[in-house]
């Protein structure tokens, strides 16, 4: 395993890197200009806003997990042919052949999880996978409009709701059990949350290419529509998580194959519902220009900086899916909660680096009581009472609450 150190923090930099440019790519995109861009009044100039192309573009980066997938069965063929132009031969009758299901790279089997026990997810059940994909839809369409009214770091805040929803759902439906000090961490959470909420909508910094009310009560409704926003799409991304997990506790598929229908399905279903809610609404008069006109939204793409963000979040995204499974094989799925505090510590940062938003010493208490409640969640730290510590066995082994591949976009 010491071979594979370097290895596994190039995995664990590629995931910090490219989740933070996520977030950070698509709030640079919400600031392009796309009309009225010399008008010498800021308030005249308009900016892309357009969550549901956002949505698409993110299914886009899904769906290039199948070139990675491609990429890697060129790389074993290779390997293949180039051991037989060597004359390679095992030695029979000694060890027994390794299964070429499970490949020796490490990244390999990052990708080819061993999976005998349960049939393959094929056919057409593939089709389950439509369902958390539909879900997705709705929890990152409602997350990037959110991310129109609150600042980068706000918006990833205020995403750790999200172990709220996915302990409660986890109970709920997948019948886990949870012991005195998960409750008082998704109590720490939520607290936390609304600190962040709070200190979003009091001390809200207008960005530029916001239209500032000349009444700070707007100002400040604007910014807790967007928490809310946030916050009630991480139940909608809870359910994706909980249906991944309960689908692939039946069926096996290897996670970038997951990953990859997912985007495909997602891509279909984003489009059909463009397509409806343009005709249905985005060509009235009360609809023209807004989230729903997909032909102008479409027509915005072709700005510059529009476009150049969009390939480069599409990109990103796809890089997340691909570290993110690698970590979690590699390592641990209790991993993925401590980087993306990571995430979200570094997004605030570079926000507050260039101008973005300001300093708000309320906003730092929300995020570590966020940083307090996942820890104890995933049992990183201990509880603070003897009284709050599980009554398990030794021998038992932790349940993982959140779902074991991090399927996440954004």
């Amino acid at each position: 395993m010491s071979n594979s150190k370097p290895l596994i923090l190039a995995l664990v930099a590629g995931m910090l890197l490219t989740g933070c440019s996520n977030t950070l790519l698509t709030k640079w995109q919400d600031q392009q200009c796309v009309r009225n861009c010399d008008d010498p009044d800021p308030r005249k100039r308009e900016h892309f806003e357009q969550p549901v192309i956002q949505t698409l573009q993110m299914f886009i980066g899904e769906m290039g997990c199948w070139l990675v997938i491609g990429l890697f069965k060129l790389y074993t063929r290779f390997q293949q042919k180039r051991n037989d132009t060597e004359g390679y031969q095992p030695i029979a009758d000694t060890e027994p052949l390794e299964d070429p299901a499970e490949p020796s790279s490490p990244i390999l089997k990052a990708l080819t999880p061993n999976s005998r026990e349960r049939p393959a997810l094929s056919g057409s059940k593939i089709l389950l996978l439509s369902l958390p994909a539909i879900c997705d839809i709705c929890g990152t369409t409602l997350m990037n409009v959110g991310l129109l009214f609150v600042a980068a770091s706000i918006y990833q805040m205020t995403r750790g709701a999200l172990v709220l929803f996915v302990g409660l759902f986890s109970v709920i439906f997948l019948k886990r059990h949870l012991y005195i000090f998960h409750w008082l961490a998704l109590f720490v959470v939520v607290t936390g949350v609304a600190v962040v909420g709070l200190a979003g909508a009091l001390f809200k910094t207008p960005q530029p290419h916001e239209i500032v009310s000349d009444e700070a009560d707007a100002n400040v409704l604007r910014s807790l529509i967007g928490v809310l926003l946030i916050a009630g799409a991480q139940i909608f991304t809870a359910t994706q998580f909980v249906l991944e997990e309960h689908i692939l506790e039946k069926y096996a598929m290897e996670p970038l194959h997951v990953v990859g229908w997912e985007g495909i399905f997602g891509f279909v279903v984003t489009a059909i519902g463009m397509v409806v809610l343009h005709f249905s609404i985005g060509v009235t008069e009360a609809g023209r220009r807004g989230y729903f006109d997909a032909a102008e939204g479409l027509k915005e793409m072709g700005i510059k900086n529009v476009f150049v963000s969009s390939v480069l979040i599409m990109i990103s995204i796809g890089a997340f899916n691909f570290f993110g499974i690698s970590v979690t094989r590699s390592v641990s799925a209790t991993s993925r909660s401590t980087i993306d505090t990571c995430r979200t510590l570094f997004i605030w940062i570079v926000s507050l680096g260039l101008g973005w938003e300001k300093f708000i010493p309320l906003q730092l208490l929300g995020f570590g009581l966020l940083v307090y409640g996942t820890f104890l969640f995933n049992e990183i730290i201990n509880p603070p009472m003897k009284v709050c510590l599980p009554n398990r066995p030794e021998n038992e082994a932790r349940e993982e609450l959140l779902p074991e591949e991090p399927i996440e976009h954004m």
